[in-house]
């Protein structure tokens, strides 16, 4: 237990700081007013100061051994993601150039050019060439087999490409 004697030092020294603590807050108080009057004066506004802060944070972090491993793991990694993409690619690209010459190849051969489906196909196509010479030209009575028509709309083609535009009007007449 504390004496009357130590209670009245204690009260006497308590006030004392207290009144020490306002005076210190007063004269901060006075010191910050002062400082932003400086810093108004030259030109120095919160924004100035929190991009200031911002970027002296950012370039402390990136100086950090933590950030620089993270850099390199993730730069690592992408670049390994990206391997990995560009070969999926190439394999469906491979596998695409694939199937399309396997599907050439298919309608190249006899058994699918005998078949039902690719006849009734031909059929509907001489049909619709035979229609369009008589609407176009008149009837081309000699009659021909999807084979011959192909061949000589590709031959009208080679023509007409090599001989302007005079030429294909000509054979077009003459189908």
């Amino acid at each position: 237990m504390l004496s009357e004697e130590e209670k009245e030092e204690l009260k006497a020294e308590l006030v004392q700081l207290e009144d020490e603590i306002t005076t210190l807050r007063q004269v901060l108080s006075a010191k910050e007013r002062h400082l932003v009057e400086i810093k108004q004066k030259l030109g120095m506004n919160l924004m100035n100061e929190l991009k200031q802060n911002f970027s002296k944070s950012w370039h402390d972090m990136q100086t950090t051994t933590a950030y620089k491993k993270t850099h390199e793991t993730l730069s690592h990694a992408g670049q390994k993601a990206t391997a990995a993409f560009s070969n999926v690619g190439t394999a469906i690209s491979k596998k695409f150039g694939d199937m399309r010459y396997s599907i050439r190849h298919s309608i190249s051969m006899p058994a699918m050019r005998n078949s039902p489906t690719f006849k009734s196909f031909e059929e509907r196509v001489e049909t619709t060439v035979t229609s369009l010479k008589t609407k176009v030209g008149g009837m081309n009575h000699s009659g021909g087999s999807f084979e011959e028509v192909l061949s000589s709309t590709a031959h009208a083609s080679a023509q007409s490409s090599a001989g302007g535009p005079l030429r294909a009007e000509e054979e077009e007449l003459q189908c």
